[in-house]
């Protein structure tokens, strides 16, 4: 067994193409000089320091590279310094607008005009100047133009002096730039079919509309015999393929075969295919970010890459009935750690359902962690469970369970085997320890693919998820007329006696990954109960971040105009535009409907 420390934790890089998007500051002013404006030059430009300070203190991107903040060069008092602030902003590659002002100011004279920015507006609460005139008065020019702004304004007036940002604003402040800064990162990159529709899965019907209007992307395609192109004709590292291969005989270990004894593949075979699918990972990964190192070797157009943030296998069944499958490159990719250490996860969906591939990179997106694909397999009652095992559930788990169980692959973070405070945890992958990667290896067996699924072989993912941790499961759907939605719940991960595990596992397919779910119930609509969670949900998948992030995918979503059908959030949490207020106020989830609606995709030609 290799010892934790050969896991080491690599340094942030930037491996898509386009620059990393930026958040822009703008400090608006009251035009009025002669003692108005100069009385208020510097009150305004530390709101905007504070502002970026805040924002660079407590965010990271993705990858782990630190958030920058740009802020304009004067304070914005009309028109003219607005357009000095918006040039600034295009050559600084700005994603995200935040304007701050503790004052008055000229309303559609200093906003943010740019169609395609996220934008928020923070009026300082305090009694010596109106700035929460000028919030009002800019939101209402905002919503007028059709340019949905956020609104932070704090609880409690501060006195003029104060400096400090009140928590209800920080909370507010972070969330809306975290979301905006995910709406400006998926924007110009690819998401990359590898193959086509697998089994019927409407998810893996992957619709460009979708993919341009809501999120700005590019769609790319591949066919699956490009695998076997690249590895007859040794397009890939050869260096890195021997590393890898090494390293996983040394780190993977092989669970047991239950297959039949006549259904069983030759060591030989099973060797083979482990050579195979470290192949296909190499493959994989060069596809969707290119590999540098294919050049020298005569494949400079293989060593480019689809630029692509997210991407799907088919695998199912026309590459599965005759080669190695693919749950070996689809649990490593998406992992946050393989023989070149720990670093970003991928998202690589299974079964190319873009979908849930679209809601696995907007939960890293937001959280920076690895996502865990899954299937919505099986809801197991309260009196089931006990019928069958003679176990009766307690604790957040006694109304009963969702079996999230995927066909193969899951990320490996997911067995809950990183810690914090002696809890189980997933972390992003600057912050995991060499000893909690390798712990997550050790808590993975791969087994022997099902032959009955996969007749060419291969190996699947099996662990359980460890019990206690918070998580959000959410999924995209596309309804015809309606366009996409997005389903959100929030709940804890569950751990059973181990007989009781046992026995319910071994009603599927017990070489699978498998996470027992418990979503919080709020008593009414879709949260009624654990069936109706089970029975409103959209599609046969999932995908769960850590935490409880359903607040800020309502943000997310609020920006692309994707209403969300269903949730466990709270009121309280909610955090979207201003002017979604104006479709209803007493029902939030209709309101959501109708601006999106109204507002159209964010990127609709």
């Amino acid at each position: 067994m290799a010892d934790g420390k050969s896991l080491t934790v690599n340094e942030p890089v930037r491996r898509l193409r386009g620059a990393m998007p930026k958040v822009g500051i703008r400090p608006t002013i009251d035009g009025r000089r002669r003692g108005v404006r100069e009385s208020l030059e510097e009150q305004t430009m530390n709101m905007a320091k504070a502002a970026a300070k805040l924002i660079t203190d407590n965010l990271r991107h993705a990858n782990g590279m630190p958030v920058e903040c740009v802020i304009a060069d004067s304070c914005i008092g009309g028109v003219a310094e607005a357009a000095e602030a918006e040039e600034k902003f295009a050559n600084e590659h700005v994603g995200v607008s935040l304007t701050v002002t503790p004052c008055w100011c000229y309303g559609s004279e200093t906003m943010d005009m740019n169609p395609l920015r996220p934008k928020a507006v923070w009026g300082f609460n305090g009694t010596e100047r109106p700035g929460a005139v000028y919030l009002a008065a800019v939101l209402a020019a905002h919503n007028q133009k059709g340019l949905p702004a956020f609104c932070i304004y704090g609880k409690d007036v501060q006195d003029a002096g104060d400096t400090s940002i009140p928590n209800d604003v920080k909370d507010k402040l972070l969330r809306f730039v975290n979301a905006g800064l995910a709406v400006a990162e998926m924007r110009d990159k690819s998401y990359l079919a590898m193959g086509s529709v697998s089994m019927g899965i409407a998810g893996s019907i992957v619709d460009a509309d979708f993919f341009e209007d809501y999120l700005g992307m590019r769609c790319e395609y591949v066919d699956m015999t490009e695998f076997v192109r690249r590895i007859n004709e040794g397009i890939y590292d050869p260096e890195e393929y021997e590393r890898a291969l090494a390293w996983v005989k040394e780190n993977c270990q092989e669970g047991p075969d239950n297959n039949e004894p006549g259904e069983q593949r030759t060591r030989e075979q099973k060797d083979g295919d482990w050579e195979f699918v470290v192949k296909m990972t190499l493959i994989a990964r060069d596809l969707m970010i290119g590999n540098p190192k294919l050049a020298p070797l005569g494949f400079g157009e293989e060593a480019l890459g689809h630029n692509a943030i997210a991407s799907g296998f088919q695998g199912q069944r026309q590459w599965t009935d005759h080669l190695p499958n693919g749950d070996f490159l689809e649990a490593m990719l998406t992992s946050s750690f393989d023989w070149n250490g720990i670093r970003e996860p991928f998202i690589v969906a299974t079964e190319n359902d873009c979908l849930n591939a679209t809601a696995m990179l907007f939960g890293h997106l937001l959280t920076k962690t690895a996502q865990v694909f899954a299937d919505v397999r099986t809801y197991w009652s309260p009196e089931a469970v006990e019928r069958v095992t003679g176990h009766k559930l307690q604790g957040v788990g006694e109304n009963g369970l969702i079996h999230l169980i995927n066909s193969g692959p899951a990320a490996l973070d997911g067995t809950g085997e990183q810690m914090e405070d002696g809890k189980p945890v997933m972390k992003p992958f600057w912050e995991i320890d060499p000893e909690e990667g390798q712990a997550c290896l050790d808590a993975t067996r791969w087994c022997p693919a099902n032959t009955g699924y996969f007749r060419g072989g291969g190996w699947s993912s099996n662990f359980l998820t460890k019990g206690g941790m918070p998580v959000t499961l959410s999924r995209i759907n596309l309804i015809k007329g309606l366009g996409p939605v997005l389903h959100i719940a929030e709940g804890y991960t569950v751990e059973l006696p181990a007989d009781v595990h046992e026995t319910l596992n071994q009603r599927t397919d017990p070489t699978w990954p498998t996470t027992w779910f418990a979503p919080t119930l709020t008593g009414k609509g879709s949260f009624t109960d654990v069936y109706s969670v089970m029975a409103n949900w959209g599609a046969n998948h999932g995908s769960f971040s850590y935490g409880h992030v359903g607040a800020d995918l309502i943000t997310l979503a609020s920006m692309l105009r994707i209403p969300v059908c269903m949730h466990n959030v709270p009121e309280s949490r909610i955090f979207r535009p201003s002017t979604w207020a104006a479709f209803g106020t007493s029902d939030s989830e209709s309101a959501d409907y109708r601006a999106c609606e109204n507002f159209g995709p964010l990127y609709e030609k």
